[in-house]
Order: C-alpha cells, then sequence, then structure tokens
C-alpha cells in the first residue's frame, strides 16, 4: 500500500483540531458508489462524508458571508443515507467495510465533508488501512492533512488561507476571483485539476474552465461524471 509521506507544512498536533476524546465521528452520509470526478474518477469507493465546516455553516442564510460561497453539497447533520454518530474509529471503519461488501482487492474510502480534517484522525486512519482501504481525502486545504493517507486532493477557496500545499491532486473550481492559477501551480501536487463550478450559469464556468487548460498546459479539464450519470 502507497501511504502519502508528504509533510504537511504545518505540524498536525498544533495546527488540526483533534476530536476530543470519546466524542466520535458525526457522518451526513456513507455510501458505495464510483467516484465521480479528479483523477481517481470512475473508480469503485465508499464514499464517507462528516458533517461540519470551517468555510460555511451550511445554512443558506450564511451563504453570503461565508468564506466559501459556491458549495453544492448538503453537509449538516448526520440524516443522510449510511449516515449518523459513530462512537469510535473500529465502529466507524466496520461500517465503511459493511458498504464496500465482498472482495479485498483495491478497496478506497473517499472521506470528504464539509470538511473532513475537523474530524479525521489517526486513530480512523489506522482502523481503515486495518480493514485493507485505501484512503483518499478531499479537503480545502486549510488545515493540515492527518498523516499517512494515501491520496490527498485539496480544493482551495478564494480569500482563506491554504496550509495544505502539497498532495496528489489539486483541484480548482473555476472561475473564482481571487486566486492565481499561476501562482498554485508552483505548489508540489502531481496532477492540476480546473473544474468548472456548478452555478446558475455553467455554460460559461465550463468555457472558463476549457479556457484556463487550453492556455496552461499543465492544467486538464475534470467534468463531474456522477452528476452526468445520474450517480449520488
Amino acid at each position: 500500500m502507497s501511504v502519502h509521506n508528504r509533510p504537511s507544512p504545518r505540524s498536525p498536533a498544533a495546527s488540526r483540531p483533534s476530536p476530543a476524546k470519546g466524542r466520535g465521528y458525526s457522518v451526513k452520509e456513507c455510501f458505495l458508489t464510483l467516484q465521480g470526478e479528479g483523477v481517481q474518477a470512475g473508480s469503485r469507493a465508499v464514499f464517507l462524508r462528516f458533517a461540519g465546516c470551517n468555510l460555511w455553516s451550511g445554512r443558506e442564510e450564511d451563504r453570503a458571508t461565508a468564506q466559501c460561497r459556491f458549495c453544492d453539497t448538503d453537509f449538516v447533520g448526520t440524516d443522510g443515507e449510511g449516515g449518523g454518530k459513530f462512537a469510535s474509529a473500529p465502529e466507524l471503519a466496520s461500517h465503511v467495510e459493511r458498504l464496500w461488501g465482498d472482495g479485498a482487492e483495491r478497496r478506497l474510502v473517499v472521506i470528504t465533508g464539509g470538511e473532513p480534517m475537523l474530524q479525521l484522525d489517526s486513530a480512523l486512519v489506522d482502523a481503515l488501512h486495518e480493514s485493507g482501504f485505501r484512503i483518499a481525502v478531499e479537503t480545502n486545504g486549510t488545515l493540515p492533512a492527518a498523516e499517512g493517507l494515501d491520496w490527498i486532493c485539496v480544493s482551495p477557496k478564494a480569500g482563506t488561507e491554504v496550509v495544505q500545499r502539497s498532495g496528489d491532486e489539486l483541484k480548482l473550481v473555476w472561475p473564482q476571483d481571487g486566486i492565481d492559477p499561476v501562482e498554485l501551480e508552483q505548489w508540489d501536487f502531481d496532477h492540476l485539476l480546473v473544474q468548472p463550478m456548478d452555478c446558475d450559469d455553467l455554460s460559461k464556468s465550463i468555457e472558463a474552465a476549457i479556457a484556463l487548460a487550453m492556455e496552461r498546459p499543465r492544467w486538464r479539464l475534470s467534468l463531474q461524471a456522477h452528476k452526468v450519470v445520474g450517480l449520488a
């Protein structure tokens, strides 16, 4: 198993909130699907979405003043498919394993949010690895990534301080005022992806994303295939 060993720019112990002992994990939803976007698009995966985010409350009345205003995800509460409260890392890892079903090859769990680094800790990383899973995360990068992850995807948001500037995949939702793609090219990522913002004028977002990929060949166009084919 290949484990991501790039150091975070800040010490996780000093910079990333640790779940309080005995607090457990709050999961919005958890289900088996195909990864819909990014380099690993099309891969069978258990999708684990943590509740909560540090850039937006998730309430529509707060969107206009949030640091991230274009989120298209419901991450509030624990009432989604396969969601709930989990008291321990082994309990949550067992839940993920049951959803995967039979077969031990190429097990993949994609952990997202909200912001997964508010809850993801070494205990859960270890428990998922012990269950044979490769662990991919999708994060806004404002908190250092947990140690031992197999795949780190960072999606930066304009106006925020991104501290996780290394990983496997940098996914830029485009267009965003206040982000310079040229600057992002200096960060330490293996893959640079530009993804059209899912907004009222999607056609213009697609045009802008295509234009960026054409102008700067390090960037590759990424589409949300799960929305095209009707997967969750």
